[in-house]
């Protein structure tokens, strides 16, 4: 019973998601307030390639970095706005 409470709090705390789209995207929350996030990443390997950096203050979040090299790509953020998970399951068409 432990155990499943200690699985369930891990599920609060810390969301994972998978999708595909142009690729295969995985995500990863730790955190979450509302709409705001301590800490989210994600990986992929899209099937369009491209050579892409970018690092973000400010705005939507304290710090951000992206980091696209060929088909691979990562990109995490601290203390930002969160995935919006909820619209990516209701709008899986788009």
């Amino acid at each position: 019973m432990t155990y499943s409470a200690k699985s369930t709090l891990i599920n609060k705390l810390i969301k994972f998601m998978y999708r595909e789209d142009y690729g295969n995207n995985y995500y990863v929350q730790v955190l979450n307030i509302k709409k705001w996030s301590l800490f989210q990443a994600s990986v992929s390997w899209n099937d369009y390639g491209m050579l892409y950096l970018q690092m973000t203050m400010g705005s939507s979040g304290l710090f951000g970095f992206i980091l696209c090299l060929g088909k691979f790509g990562i990109d995490f953020d601290i203390l930002s706005r969160t995935y919006s998970f909820d619209y990516y399951l209701k709008n899986e068409d788009i």
